[in-house]
């Protein structure tokens, strides 16, 4: 007969595996946590060393501005990431191990690429079926 503690550490060791989807309001929102952060911080590293919120510090009122746009900008480029990632991870091929890296390119890029794309589609240049 098996130690019963033996089989709770398997369970336990292998429900740490698994990465919980983001629910708001009981529905499932099919995000990871973790990939959504990985996007964050893309889109932080890219304000930071990209500057792409250019900052305005003339008043108060420029730096509220600033700060609510940044906070807008991350939210947006996190979100952006969380749900294009597994679809870049499932098109391309990638093993799950560079999930967070892609989520990390996509949260930087996201504010340069996807004004481009929007750009691209609504011109009529985009992909022909």
């Amino acid at each position: 007969m098996p130690e019963p503690t033996a089989s709770a550490a398997v369970t336990l060791a292998a429900s740490a595996v698994a990465v919980p989807a983001l629910t708001v309001a009981g529905m499932s929102l099919g995000l990871r946590a973790d990939i959504l952060l990985a996007g964050w911080a893309g889109s932080v590293a890219a304000m930071s060393l990209i500057n792409t919120v250019p900052g305005a510090v003339d008043s108060k009122a420029a730096l509220l501005r600033t700060s609510v746009r940044r906070v807008g900008v991350s939210v947006g480029s996190a979100m952006t990431a969380g749900y294009t990632a597994p679809l870049c991870l499932l098109i391309n091929g990638f093993p799950e191990s560079v999930a967070l890296g892609v989520a990390f390119v996509i949260g930087a890029g996201a504010m340069k690429i996807l004004p481009w794309l929007i750009e691209r589609i609504g011109a009529g240049q985009g992909a022909k079926p």
